[in-house]
């Protein structure tokens, strides 16, 4: 069995595939085909957590094993490691191993990226950015690849590091700038994704009418990234429904109204197209928590050869 480092995780999920493998495999759960059932959180010493993420589609299983700790990068160790373990669903054979902390970037964008392009009022629009870190990286390159995003401006507290990533985003041919203080660019920016592991807002509710946010950085249900007021006056989507009422705590926190709330699935056409008319008044806001079958799809997308061998 092969275990796939970072760099070859990588080049098994191009984001425009990976994008479409989303889509496709969203329809399935739509219509029950796929399963995945809530994540294991287990606490760990200073602040840690093991997350234990099974799902199947009844072709392929899938558990991925991951581990974060806040503390590690103070450390010079990385935040977010572990694998992602892919089998045939009918005799448990082992296809291989995939890098988790790429493989969740990578998905977790690749989601962001569908939802901006079946639900952004202005797709075309610049991305501001909120992060410096893998998924602020991630996710310019996904909306970049999937959208032609023309413009992308990274926001950090840290403003170094805002330049750093901004410099090597000019240095993939992504025309990008960097800032300090999210909130001019709120203001302007059509695409918002926020990346951070901050507990309290990171940009004011002050946006746009035809904004697109992506929260994705908070998956604890007492942390929240987007003003209360923002959230209220958006149309909420959501990777998974039942993930989110227990862990976006954006929604929590802003008392969200669950019966006003969408599965991304749901804004899905016929095999994972998008709709016709898709043009909810105000900004949208896609709420992202992570899930497993966003993980199933990208080991879909990345043993697609083995799968077709074994089918003939």
């Amino acid at each position: 069995m092969l275990h796939h480092n970072a760099a070859a995780t990588a080049a098994m999920l191009p984001y425009v595939p990976l994008c479409d493998a989303i889509a496709e495999t969203l329809a399935g759960k739509r219509l029950g085909r796929v399963q995945a059932p809530q994540r294991t959180s287990l606490p760990l010493p200073g602040g840690g957590v093991l997350l234990l993420m099974p799902a199947t589609d009844g072709d392929i299983a899938i558990t991925k094993l991951i581990t974060v700790h806040p503390g590690n990068p103070a450390a010079g160790l990385p935040l977010i490691q572990g694998e992602v373990d892919v089998m045939r669903a009918a005799t448990g054979e082992r296809l291989g191993l995939m890098d988790g902390p790429e493989t969740t970037a990578r998905r977790t964008a690749a989601a962001s990226a569908l939802a901006a392009s079946l639900l952004a009022p202005d797709p075309e629009g610049p991305l501001l950015v909120v992060g410096a870190g893998v998924q602020a990286l991630s996710h310019a390159l996904a909306f970049h690849a999937v959208l032609g995003t023309p413009r992308v401006t990274v926001c950090s507290r840290r403003v170094e590091r805002a330049k750093a990533l901004a410099e090597l985003l000019d240095a993939q041919g992504i025309n990008a700038g960097y800032a300090q203080d999210p909130a001019p660019q709120a203001a302007q920016a059509s695409l918002i994704v926020t990346a951070t592991t901050s507990a309290s807002p990171v940009i004011p509710e002050a946006v746009r009418d035809d904004a697109f946010i992506a929260a994705v950085g908070s998956f604890s249900p007492d942390r929240a990234e987007i003003p209360a007021g923002l959230v209220r006056r958006s149309s909420v989507y959501v990777d998974d429904l039942d993930a989110a009422r227990e862990e976006a705590g954006d929604l929590l926190l802003a008392g969200v109204d669950w019966a006003g709330v969408t599965p991304l699935e749901d804004a899905l056409g016929e095999g994972g197209a998008a709709p016709d008319g898709v043009a909810p008044g105000g900004p949208v806001l896609y709420k992202g928590v992570g899930h497993a079958s966003l993980d199933l799809a990208a080991a879909r997308l990345a043993f697609a050869q083995e799968l077709a061998r074994s089918a003939v």
